[in-house]
């Protein structure tokens, strides 16, 4: 199933505390913050299960992510929502753990800004995903070196979202995600 456009999400505080709701168009024209998710994929060699984004996405299409994000839904918790949308985007279901939460606003598009609190989670999976064509154009696995180079040589290829993270958890650290996630 795919996420709508209409669908309402969680505003939150900075400490992630829910203060209202509002839809998705709407929290993304005025930039409000809301809660969302990343899911970073690992295989047993370290390398991680990317996303391009469909073409018909409303904003950051055809650009390549992490192995899923999302938003919960008004009275779902993370891991729930988290679960969800992996197996509508990618079609499997792994464990999760939480690794760390960040807050970062980015414009996305002319009329379109991600202002999020994501809580980023690591999973390990090592089959070949069934992506939902509605949601995913391609995927690949990716060492971590290999995507840090690709990154810096050409990030407008990359979502604001995978970018932040990836620039500021460093090398070193998403190597050791990787090993251990």
């Amino acid at each position: 199933m795919e996420c709508q456009p209409e669908d309402t999400l969680v505003l939150v505080d900075g400490d992630d505390q829910q203060v209202g709701t509002a839809g998705k168009i709407q929290v993304h024209r005025n930039g409000w913050l809301h809660r969302a998710f990343s899911i970073f994929v690992f295989n047993p060699d370290g390398e991680m299960l990317l996303q391009q984004r469909a073409h018909g996405k409303y904003h950051s299409p055809g650009l390549w992510s992490n192995t899923c994000c999302g938003h919960p839904r008004d009275g779902e918790d993370l891991e729930t929502a988290a679960h969800r949308r992996l197996f509508e985007e990618m079609g499997f279901d792994c464990a999760l753990s939480r690794a760390f939460s960040f807050v970062y606003c980015e414009r996305v598009s002319e009329d379109m800004v991600e202002h999020e609190l994501d809580h980023v989670l690591l999973g390990r999976f090592d089959r070949p995903p069934s992506p939902n064509p509605h949601e995913v154009a391609d995927w690949r696995w990716i060492d971590i070196p290999s995507l840090i180079h690709s990154l810096t040589a050409q990030p407008d290829l990359f979502t604001v979202w995978l970018r932040k993270i990836l620039l500021t958890t460093g090398e070193a650290e998403l190597l050791r995600l990787a090993r251990n996630g």
